[in-house]
């Protein structure tokens, strides 16, 4: 039934609890980081294309130090994938469909949190950057355990040591294992189906249910027709459909977010829309002011990657604190966690 998998995902019940004014003292989102999720922002597997993506790695660390800064007790990933549904933590996945055999585990706790623990290296594959952005093929290892939609019987967790995550949730987990929180830190991990309409990836985000202080990590591409040597070929609506997405993430605008067309998202190979929904319903939804920073916006091999961050700017924050500082803060040091903004 749909109930047993709202139960799973915590939606049970958030229309009745989706009042802004009310639903915001319940569950405190302080903070969320937008990321791309690139197989090439790992160095190893760049290669010699690593400086490259520099600037993107250095906005994306940036970005998740801020919402440390921001003081969240725990941190809800959120990515697309084939299935809508919670995954089971602690989790462990590899790039190694992408040619690398490296690890990385998400809810496993480490002794030292400034010392993640290690990962397996191996020299980085050669193939065109393009092509690593793309999910390994059908026949290979890059689905899901087949997970009931809503409307199903719950779904039952797959594996906890399972190296077929997501791409976005795998990137999701290599940054936050990159760079590693300042204290003990809870993680959930959501799964989006990539077809998710958006009035439900809004109720997704709407009906998130977190004990304490909570942040976002949202992992998403632009899109990928950004010239004819783009991995979805050539569109030129690619151009302001992404510059649209960067003004929203800019001025922290869930309104513009849950406005997206999923099937023109669709036909540009948009694979952040689900994502970027999910964070606009729980931004709507948590009520408060926020502000909006584009740390990065750029089309290298074709594909739009947007790094932002938002923060609560409110003068009361939902635990009866002063967000406004709060977000300050937390802006100010994820900046210097990168050694200065990147755009």
């Amino acid at each position: 039934m749909r109930g047993a998998l709202e139960r799973r995902l915590g939606l049970a019940g958030w229309a009745e609890r989706a009042v802004p004014g009310r639903y915001r003292c319940l569950v405190p989102l302080l903070a969320a980081a937008v990321c791309p999720h690139p197989p090439l922002i790992v160095p190893e597997l760049a290669g010699a294309a690593a400086p490259e993506l520099a600037e993107l790695r250095d906005a994306c660390a940036a970005a998740v130090a801020a919402v440390y800064a921001a003081g969240a007790d725990t941190i809800v990933l959120v990515g697309a994938g084939e299935r809508t549904t919670e995954l089971a933590l602690p989790r462990r996945g590899s790039f190694a469909p992408w040619g690398l055999p490296l690890t990385v585990d998400l809810g496993t706790p480490h002794p030292d949190p400034a010392s993640p623990s290690p990962v397996r290296t191996a020299p980085p594959r050669s193939d065109h950057p393009a092509l690593l952005r793309a999910v390994p093929p059908r026949g290979g290892s890059g689905s899901l355990p087949a997970v009931p939609p809503p409307g199903g019987v719950e779904p039952v967790p797959p594996p906890v040591d399972d190296a077929e995550l997501p791409l976005s949730l795998l990137v999701g987990a290599w940054l936050v294992e990159r760079t590693a929180p300042p204290a003990p830190t809870a993680w959930r991990m959501v799964s989006v189906a990539s077809d998710e309409p958006a009035d439900r990836c809004a109720a997704l985000g709407a009906g998130l249910r977190v004990d304490g202080p909570w942040a976002l990590l949202v992992l998403g591409d632009g899109s990928a027709c950004h010239g004819p040597k783009a991995p979805g070929y050539d569109d030129p609506r690619a151009g302001a459909y992404d510059e649209g997405v960067a003004r929203a993430l800019a001025d922290a605008d869930a309104d513009a977010l849950l406005g997206l067309d999923p099937v023109l998202s669709a036909q540009l190979g948009v694979a952040g829309r689900p994502a970027w929904q999910v964070l606009a319903g729980a931004v709507r939804v948590a009520g408060g002011d926020w502000h909006g920073e584009l740390r990065h916006h750029g089309v290298p091999y074709g594909v739009g990657y947007l790094v932002a961050s938002w923060t609560r700017t409110d003068p009361t924050g939902p635990d009866g604190t002063p967000a406004g500082d709060a977000g300050t803060r937390a802006g100010d040091a994820g900046t210097a966690a990168a050694g200065g903004g990147t755009r």
